[in-house]
């Protein structure tokens, strides 16, 4: 009967190339660049999933604040959202990408009318 060796990670033909792989790399690389996973959440923008509906007050670019609002270091951009659908709803910071599941109700506010 042959004998059959036990594959090993490291040895294995789909992880070829990636044991040396100079440098760090960029975390979350996989995503693509922010635009991508900020997707259309713009201040005034309204977006719904599963979680509730949202509306955008900020969006957060800088990673240093971004990273103090998400408390990640890895952060490298925040949204700022209040949930429409509960009258009691504080805002609160998330950092999630935009996904499939998610969908626009209302684009962002490019110009505001003047107040009477």
């Amino acid at each position: 009967m042959p004998s059959i060796a036990p594959l090993h990670a490291a040895t294995s033909p789909e992880y070829e190339g990636r044991k040396d792989t100079p440098g760090p790399g960029r975390p979350h690389s996989h995503y693509g660049d922010i635009a991508e996973q900020i997707g259309p959440r713009r201040p005034g923008a309204i977006y719904q999933n599963v979680d509730g509906r949202f509306e955008v007050l900020v969006l957060v670019t800088d990673p240093a604040d971004a990273a103090k609002l998400l408390r990640r270091d890895s952060a490298r951009w925040a949204v700022i959202v209040r949930d429409t659908l509960r009258p009691d709803g504080e805002p609160f910071a998330v950092g999630s990408v935009w996904t499939n599941s998610d969908y626009l109700i209302r684009p962002a506010r490019t110009a505001y009318s003047p107040a009477a």
